[in-house]
């Protein structure tokens, strides 16, 4: 639909270029609450957000990449979660499992505040008909097939997301 039609329904472009846990979520989360305010909604995944359209999805926190993060136990007494655990870069570079114990900390930390998993995010995006695109040149520059990513997704180039992109009303870079 067009601008010029009175009657259209708003409409949402987002590009998702990383794919590390704490980045997988923007995009979904305005996605699916866009789509369940009745907007039209494209996400053309590129980069390291390509991998956010795999079947199964790994999407890890890299707490080394954000030093500003705090770390928050997401078990023990009420005071003891409400600590912040400034970890220092040396400590998150060197300590082997590191990342993956943030990793589960992350999750768990979301599943005990009631937070949706990428996973179900993702699947209500699909439910509510937010059109999915894997970039095309990311997947020749990475070596990936089309038949590594769900099937309700499109791929396509940049021009693909141009065509949705230039009469949407918002657009936004995750």
């Amino acid at each position: 639909m067009s601008k010029s039609d009175p009657n259209a329904p708003k409409r949402l472009a987002l590009i998702a270029s990383k794919g590390t846990l704490d980045w997988a979520y923007p995009p979904f989360i305005l996605a699916s609450a866009a789509a369940a305010m009745g907007w039209e909604v494209t996400i053309f995944f590129t980069f390291f957000g390509l991998p956010l359209l795999k079947p199964k999805l790994d999407a890890r926190v890299s707490a080394l990449g954000n030093p500003a993060m705090p770390m928050k136990m997401p078990f023990g007494p009420e005071g003891f979660q409400n600590i912040n655990w400034p970890m220092p870069n040396i400590l998150m570079a060197n300590v082997p499992g590191f990342e993956n114990m943030a990793t589960s900390l992350m999750k768990q930390t979301f599943k005990n505040k009631g937070v949706a998993t990428v996973e179900e995010l993702r699947d209500m995006c699909l439910e509510l008909d937010v059109k999915m695109i894997g970039c095309q040149m990311t997947m020749d520059v990475f070596g990936f097939k089309k038949e590594e990513f769900i099937p309700q997704c499109e791929i396509g180039g940049a021009a693909t997301f141009l065509e949705f992109a230039a009469d949407a009303d918002v657009q936004l870079f995750v």
